[in-house]
């Protein structure tokens, strides 16, 4: 028997991985062999993962609290479930799903169940984010139709913005204070002094 390993995930510093390590805790997996990574699952190019690879060994068990924790993308949770029971020789659990637990079935039924339902489940998922990706959009272009604006409202520029802006070219004042007067960063300050010469 081999050593048991967890991995866990969260798409962003905020989530909270509560969840997924009381699993684990329960588990009695080591807390040194709980690897986490807190960002998102669209690709495999995430450290702790990696250096999970590096140390699991045949015959080691590797826990998931759910297959979107290993990734979203179809193609590369497949490819991944593959390296880690084909190459590595290792057994998965994923706790929310009990079909997906490689120590069962070791007979070619129990595998090629486990590998239909993998791919049923990993379809869905991605199925699921891309419906929800066209529906943010579809309701973005509609708000937008109705003349909703996104992101943050312009900068309002002080009256005597014009003003401002020839005393700078002039050299009466420097940029700084050009800038200080305007109450603007640096960048919009010369974002807007940039569009009204463009105007001229």
């Amino acid at each position: 028997m081999g050593n048991s390993y967890a991995y866990v995930r969260v798409s962003t510093m905020k989530q909270n991985e509560d969840r997924q390590m009381i699993a684990m805790d329960a588990l009695e997996v080591p807390v040194k062999n709980i690897f986490m990574d807190k960002q998102s699952g669209k690709d495999f190019n995430r450290p702790m993962y990696r250096k999970l690879l590096k140390k699991l060994r045949p015959n080691d068990v590797l826990y998931v609290k759910s297959i979107d924790r290993l990734g979203r993308n179809y193609e590369e949770i497949l490819e991944q479930w593959k390296i880690l029971t084909k190459e590595k020789k290792i057994d998965i659990v994923v706790l929310d799903m009990p079909l997906l637990d490689t120590r069962n079935g070791k007979d070619l039924l129990g595998t090629l169940i486990a590998d239909l339902v993998l791919a049923l489940l990993s379809y869905v998922s991605e199925n699921e984010r891309d419906t929800i990706k066209q529906r943010q959009m579809e309701g973005i272009e509609a708000a937008k139709q109705k003349g909703v604006r996104f992101g943050r409202p312009p900068k309002t520029l002080p009256d005597n913005f014009e003003e401002i802006c020839c005393r700078w070219a002039e050299k009466e004042i420097t940029a700084k204070e050009a800038i200080g007067l305007c109450n603007l960063t640096k960048a919009t300050f010369y974002r807007k002094v940039k569009q009204i010469k463009e105007k001229v």
